[in-house]
């Protein structure tokens, strides 16, 4: 038996969940993120190299280019960053990240702009909306998304907007994060329709304990950690 099954169970289990709930409602499955933050070097290749996880996630730029390093440029899965990104650490990921999930700052959206227009490259981004309007918590108001998108779409060129994440507050039932994910939605739904987004839209958002209400709200990628590396 493969040493690290478990971790095949749990992805293929969440892989049913989502297309069966998918079906039902007739809309397409979203995409699975692996978070891999609490995951070990040995668990990440086997989720990559053994069963076929295209894309993972990190939320901290340090353990972000720890992976990237572990792997070669012909066996590198597609990388994202979802947790806060400061500016000063924009140049060591600039050209490696496929997606970054969480610009919440002009100051943000100009420092990825210097530093893709310096590499001749575009970087795609999410906005990463405060749904739950938390104090402590980083993002944009959910009122002030459509202005803030208007903005980083003028004057960033190189900035290439992408979409939108949250991520809900903590909620003790899968039900409660549902008008979190509503509200993000509905965001979204407008970017699309005024043409403020470039190439496939993407709408992230549903963790772990989230995913299911996440997919009925119109995800179209999901980032699930702790229940694909448990045992």
């Amino acid at each position: 038996m493969h040493p690290y099954a478990y971790i095949k169970d749990n992805l293929m289990r969440i892989r049913e969940t989502c297309e069966a709930r998918a079906l039902q409602l007739g809309i397409p499955a979203p995409r699975l993120l692996a978070v891999t933050k609490s995951a070990a070097s040995e668990e990440v290749r086997a989720i990559v190299e053994d069963f076929g996880q295209a894309a993972i996630a990190e939320n901290r730029t340090s353990l972000f280019l720890e992976r990237y390093e572990m792997f070669s440029d012909g066996e590198r899965p597609e990388m994202h960053l979802i947790g806060s990104l400061q500016t000063n650490k924009v140049k060591y990921i600039a050209g490696k990240c496929a997606l970054i999930h969480s610009l919440d700052s002009l100051r943000l959206a100009a420092e990825i702009e210097k530093q893709s227009a310096k590499r001749e490259i575009y970087t795609r981004v999410l906005i990463e909306i405060n749904s739950g309007r938390e104090e402590a918590k980083g993002g944009i108001l959910p009122e002030m998304a459509e202005a803030f998108a208007e903005e980083v779409k003028k004057n960033y060129p190189h900035v290439v907007l992408s979409g939108v994440m949250t991520m809900a507050p903590v909620c003790t039932d899968k039900e409660a994060y549902r008008p979190f994910f509503r509200e993000t939605a509905a965001i979204f739904r407008r970017l699309c329709e005024s043409g403020m987004l470039s190439g496939e839209p993407v709408l992230s958002m549903g963790m772990s304990e989230s995913f299911e209400t996440a997919l009925e709200e119109g995800a179209t990628v999901i980032r699930v950690g702790r229940a694909l590396f448990r045992k």
